[in-house]
């Protein structure tokens, strides 16, 4: 059987290295599997202006880099804020190419409305004041404490907050448009159930804007399961991938 490859994509004030130690864990549990976490602009191997960056850049940056690789059919994830990216590589992509798409406590907004338009809990006040800012923000670690780590060890807390990064005012007040979303596509959400960032409500309000899901997986995880429990995601992920196997 061979494997889709798999495409991860970070949320906002995260980057592409957000995801080693589930990529580790993947490597550890189904060595055949390619994976690929990809930096979007203004972090990491993709340096960019912030002040400047939109939706758009996000998503023809994450194709790009998709074949870059050399990928073939994939799998596509998307954590958080990645939920504005993700619908748009998988529209780029095409039914033809991508077995899945993985939305993991991520924000979707209603089609039309933007993030702002909609967020609730720790990171709204935050969010609204990004609008004065002329170039980029960074949360402030207490609130990302918060808002993505409760439950984590002090030592988890302290290595999330040491790689959060700024992010883009620009993408979190943009309006977003979902209307090239093939439907076709199977979709599946990854609930984190103790979320402070993205209550299991307002998750839900995101599964219903969306269109709704196939298959819902929940987790007993705050916000940042990616590095409070990287084990039980990457056995999601790994059996998501091996679902949607072919024959040679």
């Amino acid at each position: 059987m061979a494997l889709p490859d798999l495409v991860l994509v970070h949320g906002g004030a995260h980057a592409a290295d957000c995801w080693d130690l589930t990529v580790a864990e993947l490597a550890r549990q189904e060595p055949e599997l390619r994976v690929l976490a990809v930096d979007l602009p203004g972090r990491g191997g993709r340096p960019a202006d912030l002040s400047t960056v939109g939706i758009a850049d996000w998503i023809d940056s994450a194709v790009a880099d998709i074949e870059d690789a050399g990928l073939g059919d994939v799998v596509v994830v998307g954590h958080s804020m990645a939920g504005l990216t993700v619908p748009g590589v998988v529209a780029k992509l095409g039914a033809a190419r991508v077995r899945e798409m993985i939305l993991l406590a991520a924000f979707v907004p209603p089609q039309g409305s933007s993030v702002v338009d909609t967020l609730r809990g720790p990171l709204a006040p935050v969010a609204r004041s990004a609008r004065r800012l002329p170039r980029s923000f960074e949360l402030p670690p207490a609130v990302a404490r918060f808002a993505f780590c409760n439950g984590m060890t002090r030592e988890q807390r302290k290595f999330v907050v040491s790689r959060l990064c700024g992010e883009s005012p620009n993408v979190i007040f943009e309006k977003v448009d979902r209307s090239d979303l093939p439907e076709d596509v199977p979709r599946t959400w990854i609930m984190t159930l103790r979320d402070r960032a993205l209550s299991v409500r307002q998750q839900g309000n995101a599964i219903e804007w969306l269109g709704g899901v196939d298959t819902m997986i929940c987790v007993d995880a705050c916000h940042d399961a990616m590095f409070s429990h990287p084990g039980r995601l990457a056995t999601i992920l790994a059996d998501r991938c091996r679902l949607r196997a072919t024959r040679h």
